[in-house]
């Protein structure tokens, strides 16, 4: 049988009205740079268009998303002082603590506030555990992660994004926070991250590279798809909410199979590296700027993710309420 397809003809609404993939402001997060200190506005030459801010200046930085029609945000902490167990992370008066303070006060429940549980922006070695005779010692790193998350929730984070690679994370912080009475409390789990080149940028505004070594010990092989599921499988069973896949672009096929396998929302972390390439491209006249955050966005999306972490929410919300991607 020769079965012939037929394209939409035509253009405006009803190109807009059949459109497979949809996308909203409400599936959009933006990550934030939070530094210790007071007064800080600073642009980030790594990621042009970005900027980090102190505690007392974020506020700006979330009015100004919030006006974009974005209203979720991840944020990612930089202390004055870093040691080998990372203690700024979980300090009660550290810098994310303190944003997330200010935020509430300005801002009360009206914008979704998730942070980032890590170790790498807090050690002095730049590692995501602590070291232990030169290695990394996963047992050993997962109280503190518990730790830290704790210390976010009670300063009024909404959702607690372990993103370390420990083996058994979400197990542990599931317990901790159940524990605490936080049982609504959801974790955003970064159960399929890569070890990936596309993280230059932000380890850069984060100040978090490795001192020696890389993280390919706890961070995926780029070569390997089933390993992908397998790790989000088990992230589920432990009691993750939410999984993330990260890069985004380079790992469609990863959004695509865990969208499809686990009945869960899948969301999409955009990196530092893709928004920069864009960037850069387009600033060399190489790309229009515009149309190539627009088609990356959708193919996305496309591929199944339900949410998408990105440096470009504000534009990409603006876009969305303009109809051009909505």
């Amino acid at each position: 049988m020769n079965i012939r397809t037929r394209r939409i003809r035509g253009g405006g609404i009803l190109r807009r009205m059949t459109r497979e993939t949809r996308l909203s402001c409400d599936s959009l997060v933006y990550p934030l740079f939070v530094r210790e200190g007071k007064g800080v506005i600073e642009e980030l030459s790594s990621l042009p268009g970005q900027t980090r801010y102190s505690p007392d200046t974020l506020a700006k930085g979330i009015e100004a998303a919030v006006n974009s029609g974005v209203n979720s945000f991840l944020l990612f902490g930089l202390p004055r002082v870093k040691d080998e167990k990372g203690s700024g992370g979980y300090d009660e008066n550290g810098v994310v603590q303190q944003a997330l303070r200010n935020i509430r006060t300005a801002f009360g429940k009206d914008v979704y506030l998730i942070t980032d549980v890590c170790l790498c922006e807090y050690t002095s070695h730049g590692h995501c555990g602590l070291i232990v005779n030169e290695k990394i010692d996963n047992d050993a790193t997962l109280p503190l992660l518990s730790r830290i998350a704790l210390s976010h929730i009670h300063c009024g984070s909404d959702m607690a994004a372990p993103s370390g690679m420990m083996d058994g994370t979400v197990k542990s912080m599931r317990a901790a926070l159940d524990a605490e009475g936080y049982s609504d409390i959801p974790i955003m789990s970064y159960a399929a991250k890569y070890a990936s080149v596309f993280y230059g940028p932000f380890r850069e505004a984060a100040d978090c590279a490795p001192q020696f070594g890389d993280r390919k010990t706890y961070q995926m092989d780029y070569h390997n798809g089933r390993e992908a599921i397998k790790r989000i499988k088990i992230d589920i069973e432990e009691g993750a909410d939410i999984v993330i896949v990260k890069p985004a672009l380079a790992y469609l096929d990863i959004i695509s199979n865990a969208s499809q396998i686990f009945n869960v929302p899948v969301a999409a972390y955009s990196v530092s590296g893709e928004y920069a390439m864009i960037k850069a491209a387009a600033s060399s006249g190489y790309i229009d700027e515009y149309g190539a955050m627009c088609e990356s966005a959708v193919s996305i999306f496309r591929a199944g993710a339900d949410i998408l972490i990105t440096y470009f929410a504000k534009e990409l919300s603006a876009t969305i309420k303009k109809g051009d991607i909505g």
